[in-house]
């Protein structure tokens, strides 16, 4: 996938600093840019309230509005000429005369229409103000829609502070794609903390934290894709966000430094964040999916009975508009986090759904029935079946885990209850297996943030790291001395989180 070029023209980049200035009460040097460069900002906050002020006659406002601006010259004559009549109308014959005589634009009428500005002389040397003789074939409320319909065209509406916004959005950018460390400080002008971005990909070697859970013990975990939360759903139903730098509670997250804790009733199987990081979805052993606003803690969407049993997989969708959800109620669902609503039920499998994935325009899902199966997103139809566990000449096994393959978008990792795990493509062909070679059922996987490393960990809790490319075993490690459940890696750093039923998540470096 390649992002196609984007160019953005010289003058934009001109009126972004252009607001900028204008937003930040720097006149002089708003005008001294917009002087040299010719590129006019022209915009004002309602076009709206603009275009009423006109029609209302509030000409302070209106004169307030136009300073910035670069309007024609005929535009602001006709519109001085009509405030130069309203204000004669009133009896304020000393400002109709300054604005007459000492605005550049009648002069410019002066010298170019010496006719009409003459009328608007004889007008001011009348004792009275003639209506008729003023507004001649039309009337005032005529000739205000027109100046305003006039001076609309001429400006436009920006939301505020759109530099600052690109830079920030800029930088939300950098961290998703692991450009930009989680923590770093940073330096805008010089970029200094993208100097850690290539980083080569490295398999741990040794134990950096250990987060201890007490009486409980921690489910599931996930990392944002920002880089900036690891969250874990215990057993007993809390899910915490955590400094994984220092192992311990965030408490800059204003909920948690009261205790108000995001939590659901029964044990949190399962955890996904959405793309931009904003969200986190989670789900129970009850069958309850809860999705939650991370900056907050406060819970967006609530399905209570969203499977039958417990749900084992969670995955936003592309959009983050829909939850991908898989259950030992033998199904896999899709539902709508507008509607609040299922939208779709994939029913096929004869035991426990253990994963769903959202593959292509596909859903893969992976069952204890020893199948992994292809759907149709749009007909919930089952398109293909594959067992695995049986490519290689094995027997057949429960199929435990999924996983998207980065860079090949066709690809999925499986993970099967033998000591293999494999990479297929949506039409069932094995592209390479990775084998531990000794004895031990595969639980749980994870593949490092560019690709080069898969990693399998079994339930004894040793985990194998295999070059992605070869299928070479590359190094193995004792995480957990039993009951392994989980493992994830961080999305743009050597690191990585494994759990069990030890009450402890436990974080490794290189």
């Amino acid at each position: 996938f390649k992002m196609a070029a984007v160019e953005v023209e010289s003058r934009d980049v001109v009126r972004l600093i252009l607001q900028f200035l204008k937003e930040n009460n720097l006149s002089r040097a708003f005008s001294a840019l917009q002087d040299e460069t010719g590129v006019a900002l022209n915009t004002v906050d309602s076009i709206d309230a603009f275009v009423s002020d006109v029609m209302s006659g509030h000409w302070d406002a209106v004169l307030t509005s136009i300073t910035s601006l670069k309007l024609p010259e005929a535009v602001l004559q006709d519109l001085y000429e009509q405030m130069i009549l309203e204000l004669l109308e009133v009896k304020e014959a000393g400002a109709a005369r300054s604005l007459l005589r000492q605005t550049d634009c009648m002069i410019s009428m002066k010298a170019a229409q010496p006719e009409r500005y003459m009328h608007l002389e004889h007008m001011l040397a009348q004792p009275y103000f003639d209506a008729a003789d003023a507004y001649r074939d039309s009337s005032k409320e005529k000739r205000r829609s027109v100046i305003a319909q006039a001076l609309a065209s001429h400006v436009t509406v920006v939301p505020p502070s759109r530099l600052l916004a690109l830079l920030q959005q800029s930088l939300k950018f950098q961290q998703h794609a692991g450009l930009l460390p989680a923590g770093a400080s940073l330096d805008v002008f010089r970029g200094k903390a993208a100097a850690k971005e290539d980083e080569e990909e490295h398999w741990p070697t040794r134990l950096f934290k250990t987060i201890k859970f007490g009486k409980t013990h921690c489910e599931s975990a996930a990392f944002s894709p920002d880089g900036q939360y690891l969250v874990t759903g215990s057993a007993d139903g809390f899910i915490e966000v955590w400094n994984y730098m220092t192992g311990k509670i965030r408490k800059d997250l204003k909920y948690q430094d009261e205790d108000r804790v995001m939590m659901m009733n029964t044990a949190v199987l399962c955890l996904c964040f959405s793309r931009d990081s904003d969200m986190l979805a989670s789900g129970a052993r009850d069958g309850q999916i809860k999705v939650w606003k991370i900056a907050t803690g406060q819970c967006l969407r609530k399905f209570d009975h969203a499977h039958a049993e417990g749900i084992t997989s969670i995955v936003f969708s592309r959009d983050n508009s829909q939850l991908l959800t898989a259950s030992f109620d033998m199904t896999a669902r899709i539902f709508g986090l507008k509607s609040g609503k299922m939208l779709k039920e994939l029913r096929g499998h004869t035991s426990f759904v253990n994963a769903a994935i959202f593959v292509l325009d596909f859903v893969v899902t992976a069952s204890s029935d020893n199948t992994v199966k292809v759907w149709n997103v749009r007909t919930s139809e089952c398109t293909a079946t594959f067992r695995p566990s049986t490519l290689a000449g094995g027997a057949e096994a429960a199929a435990t885990a999924l996983l998207p393959v980065p860079r090949n978008p066709d690809q999925f990792l499986v993970c099967c209850r033998t000591n293999t795990a494999y990479v297929m493509n949506l039409q069932g062909q094995l592209i390479r297996s990775f084998t531990t070679g000794k004895a031990g059922e595969l639980i749980a996987a994870t593949v490092s943030p560019k690709g080069a490393l898969a990693y399998a960990v079994a339930e004894d809790g040793t985990l194998a790291c295999f070059n992605f490319g070869s299928a070479l075993l590359q190094n193995t490690l004792s995480m957990h001395d039993k009951g392994a459940i989980g493992v994830t890696h961080h999305p743009h750093q050597n690191l990585i989180a494994s759990w069990a039923e030890d009450g402890t998540i436990r974080l490794w470096r290189p």
